[in-house]
């Protein structure tokens, strides 16, 4: 299927902000992101979609600098990530992992505060404007009642909530968040994703939810195999055909007013 063609809505110059320019990454001698091209907008949430295996997960951590690209180049405001450097790299960009563990005990609190590490020097105490940070993030996350309270007793949820209040307080620029609604119920996955769309940053989220995509995101990349299917609005990238293409099921595509819906249909059956 071809790309569909997205409006110029005015991408950004090659040397601001958070570039992909034809990244790969090969493990084990097979690419897991091939040749991906991703300029950030100011301000836009960016919604990454595909199936199991398609590259999301590993495109969000070359997007971050966790991982070197085998290929092609990421750049922050023109510069490649590894010249940035990663303190400089983490004031600026901040990542919330599809699973995160610790066997330290920490309360809630505390691991809120991990996010103001970058911004701080070595064996430094806390400052006010830590302290401020972190109460803000807490507050933003709904968490305030939970900050004294040990992280291991949160549910799988709450810890969720708690790695967004974390990034948070790092106060970046750019947010990549890997799948963070996978634990949450409808409530508080529309509640996180209402928060996330309101915060004033650059966002690329990955999401399995189609629909929540449509409801949210500004534009999509469609990734399969490693490689990008369809990038556009979600009215341009959620038909019918590429559903079917990449994800292997029958849907139905309405457009209501403000982001398409789509109703996916029962196998073999022909009917909703």
């Amino acid at each position: 299927m071809s790309t569909p063609a997205a409006e110029d809505t005015g991408s950004p110059a090659p040397d601001t902000g958070l570039h992909a320019d034809r990244v790969a990454r090969r493990t084990d001698g097979r690419l897991i992101v091939d040749g991906v091209t991703l300029a950030l907008r100011p301000g836009e949430t960016v919604g990454l979609l595909g199936p199991n295996g398609s590259g999301k997960s590993t495109l969000l951590r070359l997007l971050a600098g966790v991982l070197p690209t085998s290929t092609g180049v990421v750049t922050l405001d023109g510069r490649p990530l590894p010249e940035v450097g990663r303190r400089a790299t983490a004031r600026r960009i901040a990542t919330v992992e599809q699973h995160t563990h610790t066997q330290t005990e920490l309360t809630v609190r505390e691991v809120v505060a991990l996010g103001r590490i970058p911004h701080r020097r070595a064996w430094s105490p806390a400052s006010a404007v830590d302290a401020r940070a972190v109460t803000e993030a807490l507050e933003r996350a709904g968490l305030t009642d939970r900050a004294a309270q040990s992280w291991h007793t949160l549910s799988g949820g709450e810890r969720q909530r708690a790695q967004i209040a974390r990034a948070l307080a790092q106060e970046p620029r750019e947010l990549l968040l890997d799948e963070p609604t996978n634990h949450l119920d409808i409530q508080h996955q529309l509640d996180l994703l209402d928060l996330i769309a309101d915060l004033p940053v650059t966002t690329v989220i990955a999401l399995h939810d189609l629909n929540l995509a449509a409801m949210y995101c500004d534009r999509l990349l469609v990734l399969d195999t490693g490689r990008t299917v369809a990038e556009g609005t979600p009215a341009e990238v959620l038909t019918p055909a590429l559903i079917k293409e990449v994800y292997g099921v029958d849907a139905e595509v309405h457009h209501d007013p403000g982001h398409p819906v789509i109703r996916f249909l029962r196998r073999g059956s022909g009917t909703p």
